[in-house]
């Protein structure tokens, strides 16, 4: 009796199908970018800064009410290189802006900031020489949310303000910056030069 060898194809039920394309199934058509940005506008990781009364409101979006696990910000994370947006919530004291500078740049690329406050934004009614007037004059900032103190709903439309910026490209880094450089021989002796 002759041995007969069937074709078995494998699909991983996790693995989502497009279809077939001769059978005239779906295809998607994008470029890597569009993905990137969906996939950061998506999935956001906090560092929190609260510096004073703001934290409070900034923490409560985390809570069961507002739940920030809706636009994919579970959990808040402790460590900037763990961490690729920081929401600065409270005045920022000139004694706290040179940490606040050491903490931005230890976080990896891209990065975006939201400036959580009156105080944190403009300075607020702290008009003096111990306060910073402004975080952008520490680091840029992408997203400023009024209000003393701002509610929870607006550090979220902040946050989803934030969301369509990075999906519409406006990332501080993109795959242009990360291409492939071929290296000849020459250019090789020149590095190690």
């Amino acid at each position: 009796m002759p041995k007969r060898v069937e074709t078995v194809v494998l699909h991983d039920s996790s693995t989502p199908v497009l279809g077939d394309i001769e059978k005239g199934g779906s295809v998607i058509v994008t470029t890597i970018d569009t993905v990137l940005n969906q996939a950061r506008a998506n999935s956001l990781w906090p560092l929190t800064f609260g510096l004073a009364c703001c934290a409070i409101e900034m923490m409560s979006t985390a809570g069961p009410r507002f739940d920030l696990a809706r636009f994919g910000m579970e959990a808040f994370r402790a460590s900037p290189r763990q961490a690729d947006l920081m929401i600065i919530a409270g005045r920022l004291s000139k004694k706290m802006a040179p940490v606040l500078r050491q903490i931005y740049d230890q976080m990896p690329e891209p990065k975006w900031v939201i400036s959580m406050g009156a105080c944190a934004s403009s300075g607020g009614v702290y008009n003096n020489y111990a306060i910073v007037q402004g975080a952008d004059q520490v680091v840029p900032v992408d997203v400023y949310v009024p209000g003393c103190p701002p509610s929870p709903d607006a550090l979220i439309y902040g946050i989803m303000k934030l969301q369509e910026k990075i999906k519409r490209g406006q990332s501080p880094k993109s795959l242009k910056d990360l291409r492939m450089v071929e290296m000849t021989p020459r250019h090789l002796e020149e590095v190690n030069v």
